[in-house]
C-alpha cells in the first residue's frame, strides 16, 4: 500500500514519503510497519554506526533491562529463545540487529549520518532536512525517534578541568580503561549506576559511591530462561503470546498504585524497606540509603546485587552535599581530597530538555526549541505538535512510563502515525497537524491527571521539567493510551493539501 497523497505535476515532489530519524526501537518499529504496509519510501537517519539506540551506546557492565524480554520486544517479531527472564544489553541489541536483516532494512537506512536541523516547506508541504555532514534530503513527513534517554545529563563539577585521571558517563563507557586494583568515584545513584556498581565493587581496589538522593530498590526476579521453557516457546506459539500477555497485565496493574489509589504504594514501600533491611544490616548506612519520598513518585529501581555490593569493606556511600568539587588527584569531600583514578557518572540523561541543537523550524519559521521554551514540552497525544505539519514524535512529551514496557507505546503510536499516512494517501491530502485547541486541550487534561498519582507527589525526579511540571511520563493505564491512538479524530487535526 503506498501512503503517497495524489498530487499534480505542477508541484515538485518529495524524496521520501518519510524520513525517520534514529535507528533505535522507535524507528525500526516505524520502519519494519511501514514496509509491511508497502511504502518503501522512506528512510532512516542513524548518527551511529549501528542500529540499536541506547542498547548500542550503554555497554557498561551489568547493562540489561528492567523489563521482562517477552514483553520488551515487538509483538510482530517475538522471540521464543530469550537466555533471561530481564535480557542483558549485548542481546537486546542481538535482536534488533536481527530484525533489520529479517526484514531487510540495512538498505533504508543511512548510518553515520546525524541531523542538524529540518525546515517546514508551507509552499509545497514538506520538510526539508539538512544533516550534519552537509547532505540536504527533502520528506512529506518526518518521524522523531530519537528518544528521551539518548543525551547524558554531566553534572559540572567544580575543578573537574583539573582532574588527571578517567571521566566519563554510564552512557560513554571507556571499554579501554582497566578498573582492576583502581581506586573510582561514582557520581550518582540512578539506573544505570544500580547496574554497574555492583560489577566495579568486585574488581576495583576502592569504590566511593556520592549519591544526592537515595532511590528505592526491590529484588528482581530475574532468572535463567530453561531449555525447556524455549522449546516449549519455540513450538506453541499461543503459549508464548499468553505468556506475553501475562507479563503485560502483571505489569499494567501497577499503575493502579501509580495513578488511581497513591496510598496502595505503602505496601510496596514496605517491601522496599524489608529488602533493604535484609540486605543492609548497618543502620547508619541503611539510614543513608532510605529514600525520603513516597517509593514510584521517582523511577523504582530493580536490583538483587546493589545493596550487598554497598556493604562491601571496599565501598564507601558519601552525601553529595558532601561534596566540595574536584581536585588533580581525585574528589573533595566534606573538605577532604579522596584519591581516585577514575570518576564515572551514573546521573541519567536530560530527558526532559529540548532538542537544542537540533532546530525543527516549523510554520513561519519558529524553531521547536523556542515554542516549548515557551508553553513547555507538550504535543497532541505526544505524537503531533500545532504548527509543525508532517511532524511526528515517538515517545514525545508525556508517553514515558513508571510501570510497563515502553514498547507497547512505541507500537501505539506507530499505528496512529500510519493511520495519519493512510488518510493522506485516500483523501489527497498533502499536510496534517494537530490543531492548537486540541492540543492545549489534552495537555491541561495531561497535567491535571498528573496531580493525583504518586509522580506528583512531592519529589523531583526526572520526570519533571524546571517548572515541576511531569512532561515525561503518561499518567495512566497503557491500555487507555492505546484506546486513544486506536483511531483519529478528526475534529483534532487540520488537514491539507497543496493549492
Amino acid at each position: 500500500m503506498s501512503t503517497t497523497p495524489g498530487h499534480t505535476a505542477s508541484h515538485p515532489q518529495p524524496d521520501h514519503q518519510v524520513v525517520i530519524v534514529g535507528a533505535g526501537f522507535g524507528g525500526l518499529c516505524m520502519a519494519m510497519r511501514l514496509q509491511q504496509a508497502g511504502e518503501q519510501r522512506f528512510v532512516v537517519l542513524e548518527k551511529g554506526a549501528d542500529v540499536g539506540g541506547t542498547w548500542r551506546v550503554n555497554t557498561y557492565p551489568g547493562c540489561a533491562c528492567d523489563v521482562p524480554s517477552h514483553l520488551y520486544s515487538f509483538s510482530f517479531e517475538p522471540r521464543a529463545d530469550w537466555s533471561r527472564m530481564y535480557s542483558p544489553q549485548q542481546e537486546i541489541w542481538d535482536y534488533l540487529r536481527h530484525c533489520v536483516d529479517k526484514h531487510g532494512l540495512r538498505s533504508k537506512i543511512k548510518f553515520n549520518c546525524e541531523l542538524a536541523q529540518a525546515e517546514y516547506d508551507e509552499a509545497h508541504h514538506y520538510w526539508r532536512i539538512g544533516t550534519v555532514d552537509g547532505q540536504t534530503l527533502t520528506a512529506r513527513c518526518l518521524v522523531t525517534a530519537m528518544g528521551g534517554l539518548s543525551r547524558p545529563a554531566i553534572p559540572v563539577l567544580p575543578g573537574i578541568e583539573h582532574f588527571e585521571g578517567a571521566a566519563f558517563h554510564s552512557a560513554q563507557w571507556d571499554a579501554n580503561f582497566d578498573f582492576k586494583g583502581k581506586r573510582v568515584a561514582v557520581i550518582g545513584t540512578g539506573a544505570s549506576a544500580i547496574q554497574f556498581v555492583p560489577q566495579l565493587q568486585k574488581v576495583v581496589a576502592q569504590l566511593h559511591l556520592v549519591q544526592r538522593t537515595p532511590p528505592w530498590v526491590l529484588p528482581k526476579m530475574d532468572r535463567p530462561i530453561t531449555d525447556g521453557e524455549r522449546r516449549w516457546m519455540h513450538r506453541l506459539p499461543l503459549y508464548r503470546q499468553m505468556f506475553r500477555w501475562w507479563i503485560y497485565w502483571r505489569q499494567e496493574i501497577q499503575a493502579i498504585g501509580f495513578t488511581l489509589r497513591p496510598g496502595w504504594m505503602d505496601w510496596v514501600q514496605t517491601l522496599g524497606l524489608r529488602f533493604m533491611k535484609k540486605n543492609v544490616k548497618n543502620p547508619a548506612l541503611r539510614s543513608m540509603l532510605t529514600p525520603d519520598y513516597r517509593i514510584g513518585c521517582k523511577r523504582i529501581l530493580l536490583s538483587n546485587d546493589y545493596y550487598p555490593a554497598l556493604t562491601q569493606p571496599n565501598v564507601t556511600v558519601h552525601r553529595a552535599s558532601g561534596m566540595g568539587g574536584v581536585g588533580a588527584k581525585g574528589i573533595l569531600i566534606d573538605g577532604q581530597e579522596l584519591p581516585v583514578d577514575a570518576i564515572i557518572y551514573g546521573t541519567g540523561f536530560r530527558a526532559t530538555d529540548l532538542y537544542t541543537p537540533l532546530k525543527f523550524f516549523g510554520r513561519g519559521g519558529v524553531d521547536l526549541n523556542d515554542t516549548w521554551a515557551a508553553t513547555g514540552l507538550q504535543a497532541y497525544q505526544g505524537t503531533l505538535v500545532a504548527g509543525y505539519p508532517n511532524l511526528f514524535l515517538l515517545l514525545g512529551p508525556n508517553t514515558g512510563l513508571g510501570h510497563n514496557s515502553i514498547i507497547f507505546i512505541i507500537e501505539a503510536q506507530v499505528n496512529y502515525i500510519l493511520s495519519c499516512l493512510r488518510n493522506m494517501r485516500q483523501k489527497g491530502h498533502t499536510s496534517v497537524e494537530a490543531t492548537s485547541s486540541a492540543q492545549t486541550a489534552y495537555n491541561q487534561e495531561v497535567q491535571t491527571r498528573t496531580q493525583g498519582t504518586v509522580w506528583g507527589s512531592g519529589c523531583k525526579s526526572w520526570y519533571l521539567d524546571a517548572q515541576g511540571r511531569n512532561v515525561t511520563l503518561w499518567p495512566g493505564f497503557t491500555f487507555s493510551y492505546w484506546w486513544r491512538m486506536r483511531r483519529l479524530r478528526h475534529q483534532d487535526l487540520h488537514w491539507s493539501r497543496v493549492d
